[in-house]
């Protein structure tokens, strides 16, 4: 089972591949509440010297960061953060990283349980002050609990208590200058309360006291946020899913033979054990680390890795990875990569940090928010000065609508009701604005949707890359390994000298093929290994994908350039194909065969025809991607006419086929493709694919592909199957679809309840937003955006896989 390379991983941690003169720093940073603050911590970043880009995603509370080689490290960033007022510290990405991820799992379910006691704190104050206010709708009087100094003893208890880590950031935020969600609570639950406090302390001020409210907003926003931060860590369910199935412990034994199984291990734990030791694993136990069965037989279930529930037989001589479950039977594994090295432990880094390359349409958002509290704050200062100077001089009579039930216990005159009517309605615009709601719109529902990808085996890089695939019209196909099996085989030997037979044939493309893995290869190798023909001995190896190889084979005792290639890869080199060859040859390319050949010298001494059967459900996801209305087109460096055999069998039109194409031509038509206005996304799996899938607006590669395409492509499709490519387009789209509702939401709901909480309808309809009011509704918000990109999960209808469907 090949692990994702290394490079892959580090690919995937930043939103564009950075340079190589580009270091790439993670850091974990709490404290953030809201767009405002991820904001903040961007623009502190970017301020330091050295520093190229830095990315920060609210949900996952991390910062990646693009610098200068060797100016920075993580810690040096770390205390930058710290000091702007997010406590932050470096993320390993190495040797330690999923640990770094299980402790912030750990960390959250922590956070969770001290916000469940906040909350329940601040309920049972609010209960109390509920039992205060029994008398204003004439039911009974309860003594004491009535008393405004209890009610200030209750609004005191709930600022220092419970609601304290809010009042204190946002303070914290004021003081530098970068006010936050928290500071817009704090700022009116405190005025609220001074206010009052004042009221309380001078009676002969004639203002109301409404304790009450600071008790009741508080208390709803950490009811909301409670249910936001449960919702958010629901959201990460497949993250910290694919984290819980690490292995703890691992059971070595000595050197296994197949009789030896069962014999008695030493358990360790997981990341002591090395590559090339033994482990046991019984039935119903997680495979410790990836790596080869020597001994056993049974069913493993590898649902979490492929996205198919059906558990698969292994037998000795087969993969397994890490976290896979064991179910039927006692195997003995040979470990070939623990630690980072094993693919779970790839596969969580990739959805880990594919959310910090962040979508366009969040940073549009991101912005928005950025700016977001100085307007609210500005627009609360606007509205007490209008309402004290204009409005409630020219509408008198809206004052009642907005006194509070603790009015009935002052006489309040008209200079005091103005004062405080004016700043109820500030405190409500700063209460009810929430930056919360777009800050939480993209994040929300790319976590979601990335974390559904990897239960179904579709890694995707990022939020940019979902976004990119939901605009899709024009699906491009390669040939070998992607639309057909690759697994060839060779079909036909022909021998054009005397001198030479098809053995001697096949000896010499073997030992020219000998360093490469291209599908081709690995049939001419396999048909000299069934024959037992022995490979030369060889130096001066050349290749250029797409056309050929060339090398210098001891022949006969004599060091002689051998070719094998294409037509054009040995008129290249000087040797000419006569006619009657091609014409030989036509009809086997025309049957859907690649033909290969191989001069030696600059002799033409034959030729080998290689056969690669289509994938089972190639025609049918051909079939599904034009019924959605997307353009597919095949895209091959084979010859026209094995091209045209295999569109064929596609039904594929011949003007939608580029046959005998380079990399470099491959690059130049999908240029032409988004020239003319498509966006395009590239499946490919070979070496000679890279350039390609690295130009294409989206590139898809099987997890099988060699190491440099999946290093390069945005989509990995681990179950190496091609339905997988419209399932993740259904889930690109379902989770796009699910941003523009959150967006739409929270830019409707401020543009509604702003003006709503200024008092907009005081004069028409006598109706207006009580601080507390603006805080349940603000809380309300927060929590909608993360339970609509919750639903995704019901939402999403993925495409059927074949034998379910295609």
């Amino acid at each position: 089972m090949p692990v994702l390379p290394q490079s892959a991983r580090e690919r995937s941690l930043s939103p564009s591949s950075a340079p190589a003169t580009h270091d790439t720093l993670v850091l974990n940073v709490q404290g953030m509440m809201c767009a405002g603050c991820v904001r903040t911590v961007e623009k502190r970043l970017t301020q330091v010297e050295g520093v190229v880009a830095a990315t920060v995603n609210l949900v996952t509370e991390v910062a990646v960061v693009e610098a200068e080689s060797g100016r920075l490290t993580p810690a040096d960033l770390a205390a930058v953060v710290t000091e702007a007022g997010f406590p932050t510290t470096p993320r390993a990405i190495d040797s330690d990283g999923v640990n770094d991820l299980k402790a912030w799992v750990d960390r959250k379910r922590e956070e969770q349980r001290q916000q469940s006691q906040r909350l329940a704190l601040a309920l049972g104050l609010l209960g109390l002050s509920t039992l205060g206010h029994l008398k204003h709708f004439g039911w009974f009087t309860v003594p004491i609990f009535s008393d405004l100094w209890f009610h200030g003893l209750l609004a005191t208890a709930t600022l220092i208590g419970p609601a304290r880590d809010i009042v204190v950031d946002g303070w914290q935020g004021l003081r530098r200058l970068a006010p936050t969600m928290n500071t817009l609570v704090a700022l009116g639950s405190g005025s609220a309360y001074l206010a009052s406090l004042a009221a309380l302390a001078f009676p002969g001020l004639g203002w109301e006291c409404f304790f009450d409210e600071p008790v009741m907003l508080l208390s709803f926003i950490l009811l909301g946020r409670t249910l936001e931060q449960r919702a958010r860590f629901r959201a990460a369910d497949a993250l910290r899913s694919l984290v819980e199935l690490q292995p703890s412990v691992a059971r070595l034994i000595a050197d296994p033979s197949t009789s030896e199984v069962a014999q008695a291990g030493v358990e360790v734990p997981a990341s002591y054990v090395q590559p090339g030791e033994w482990v046991q694993v019984l039935p119903g136990e997680k495979i410790p680390a990836d790596g080869v069965i020597v001994a056993g037989q049974s069913t493993v279930d590898e649902a979490m890795l492929t996205g198919e529930s059906i558990p698969v037989l292994k037998q000795p001589g087969d993969s397994v990875a890490a976290g896979t479950l064991n179910q039927t039977g006692a195997i003995a594994v040979q470990v070939t990569g623990t630690g980072q090295n094993t693919l779970l432990a790839q596969m969580i880094h990739l959805v880990d940090t594919a959310q910090s390359r962040k979508a366009p349409i969040q940073r549009l958002a991101d912005n928005i928010s950025g700016y977001f509290t100085y307007g609210v704050l500005s627009l609360a200062v606007l509205t007490f000065l209008f309402w004290y100077f204009i409005g409630l001089p020219r509408w008198p009579e809206v004052m009642s609508a907005t006194l509070g039930m603790a009015a009935m216990d002052h006489a309040i005159t008209a200079t005091s009701s103005t004062v405080l009517v004016s700043l109820k309605l500030a405190i409500a615009v700063m209460v009810v604005a929430c930056p919360c709601a777009l800050g939480l719109a993209t994040p929300t529902a790319i976590l979601v949707g990335a974390g559904l990808g990897a239960e179904r085996g579709l890694l995707i890089r990022g939020g940019d890359r979902i976004e990119a695939l939901g605009q899709v019209d024009t699906v491009v196909f390669d040939k070998t390994g992607t639309l057909t099996l690759g697994q060839p085989r060779v079909t036909a030997i022909e021998a054009l000298v005397s001198s030479r037979s098809p053995s001697d044939i096949l000896q010499l493309a073997a030992t020219v093929e000998s360093g490469t893995q291209h599908p081709l290869a690995v049939a001419i190798q396999a048909a000299a290994q069934a024959d037992a023909l022995p490979l030369l001995p060889a130096d001066h190896f050349i290749t250029e994908p797409g056309l050929g190889v060339v090398a210098t084979v001891t022949w006969q005792g004599t060091p002689t350039p051998c070719i094998l290639g294409n037509p054009t890869w040995l008129q290249q080199q000087d040797i000419t194909i006569p006619e009657s060859v091609l014409a030989a040859v036509e009809a086997l390319e025309q049957n859907g065969q690649t033909v290969v050949y191989l001069g030696l010298g600059q002799t033409l001494v034959g030729y080998l025809a290689i056969a690669d059967s289509l994938r089972p459900e190639a025609a049918a996801v051909v079939q599904q991607l034009q019924e959605r209305g997307l353009a597919v087109y095949l895209l091959s460096g084979d010859r026209s006419a094995v091209a045209q055999a295999i569109a064929a069998q596609l039904h594929l039109p011949a003007d939608q086929v580029m046959a005998e194409a380079s990399p470099q031509a491959k690059v130049a038509a999908l240029q032409a493709l988004q020239a003319d206005g498509h966006t395009v996304a590239l499946v490919g799996d070979g070496l000679n694919d890279a350039p390609a899938l690295a130009q294409a607006d989206v590139g898809v590669s099987l997890q099988s592909s060699t190491d440099i395409a999946v290093d390069t492509a945005d989509v990995i499709l681990m179950a190496n199957h091609l339905s997988g490519l419209l399932e993740t387009l259904d889930l690109s789209r379902a989770t796009v679809g699910k941003i523009r509702q959150n967006l739409t939401w929270a830019f409707a709901y401020n543009l509604i309840t702003i003006p709503l909480a200024a008092g907009v309808l005081l004069p028409s309809f006598g109706t207006s937003l009580s601080p507390a009011a603006a805080g349940g509704l603000m809380a309300f918000s927060s929590v909608t955006v993360v339970v609509n990109s919750l639903l995704l999960r019901r939402s999403f209808q993925p495409s059927s896989r074949s034998g379910k469907g295609l």
